[in-house]
């Protein structure tokens, strides 16, 4: 500094303010509340999108399982013994003969035999039930009225026919 010359004089004039004040820190707060607010809605939209998406799956599990269930029912009928020994017949199988069984040692237990084939039993055309009655262990139908009633129709046995009356020489 030279002699003579004092410091400079610093005075602050009224209603001017200093560049950096409140506004960047403002902006800076507006700004982290708005990316705040924006992240919290992509999460809840991704949790929404994952609960439907979990809904939907199990709905589709719930109808798998069912349709699991129903082909498990078909295979355990069209395992049991009967329907075997029928899809066999309709195949043109027969029944075994004697039966025979190889022990470990290597001796045969039981006579082997040939299958026999037995002739099938024909079935008649004739209608069992004439008249149009239902066949045993038929469901009855409503009528249309709605009236659930059912109506049981005794068989009665067959009787001997009547014997003939002799004609007379009368010539009606």
């Amino acid at each position: 500094m030279l002699p003579g010359q004092g410091r400079a004089r610093i005075t602050v004039r009224p209603g001017r303010r200093p560049v950096r004040g409140r506004t960047p820190f403002a902006v800076l707060v507006v700004v982290l509340l708005t990316a705040g607010l924006l992240g919290l809605l992509a999460l809840n939209t991704a949790l929404n999108e994952g609960s439907f998406e979990l809904s939907r799956l199990q709905k589709q599990t719930t109808v798998l399982t069912d349709e699991q269930q129903g082909l498990q029912h078909q295979i355990d009928q069209g395992s049991a013994p009967d329907a075997l020994e029928r899809r066999a017949r309709e195949l043109g199988m027969v029944p075994a003969g004697g039966m025979a069984f190889l022990q470990e040692d290597g001796t045969v237990l039981g006579k082997p035999g040939a299958a026999q084939d037995n002739p099938p039993v024909k079935r008649s055309t004739a209608e069992p039930w004439p008249g149009g009655q239902p066949k045993p262990g038929a469901q009855p139908t409503a009528p249309a009225g709605g009236d659930t009633t059912v109506q049981i129709n005794p068989v009665t046995p067959a009787a001997p026919p009547a014997p003939a009356a002799p004609s007379g020489g009368t010539g009606r």
